[in-house]
C-alpha cells in the first residue's frame, strides 16, 4: 500500500487485503472504484504534505470560528398547565410515562 514516502501506488491486491481484514465484503466492481478512489486521496494527501512546511501554520478550518452568543435574558415561559397540554398523561405536575424497567425506582 502507498504511504508518503514509499510513492507505490494503491494496488487492487491491498485494497482486497484492508477490506478481508476490516471484514468488508467487496463486489470486483467496488475494487475496482476504491482502488482509484484510495489512490487520489493517497496523492492528495503527499500534495498536501509538499506545500505544508514550518512556515505555514496548521489550521482545524479554513476561516476563524468564534462562539455565538447571545444575552441570557429572562423571558415569559410556561406555565405547568401549559407545558403539560399536549401530553398524553400527566400527574403531579409532571409528564406520566410508563416504566421501562419493569418497576418503580
Amino acid at each position: 500500500m502507498a504511504d508518503s514516502t514509499s510513492g507505490a501506488p494503491i494496488t487492487r491486491d491491498a485494497v482486497s487485503h484492508l477490506a478481508h481484514l476490516a471484514r468488508i465484503a467487496l463486489t470486483e466492481d467496488e475494487i475496482t472504484r476504491l482502488t482509484g478512489e484510495l489512490g487520489q486521496i493517497v496523492d492528495s494527501v503527499a500534495k498536501v504534505a509538499e506545500v505544508a512546511t514550518p512556515d505555514v501554520p496548521a489550521t482545524s478550518h479554513p476561516i476563524p470560528l468564534g462562539t455565538v452568543t447571545r444575552p441570557d435574558v429572562v423571558g415569559e415561559t410556561l406555565t405547568p398547565a401549559q407545558a403539560l397540554a399536549g401530553a398524553p398523561a400527566s400527574e403531579n405536575d409532571q409528564f406520566k410515562v410508563a416504566s421501562i424497567l419493569g418497576e418503580e425506582q
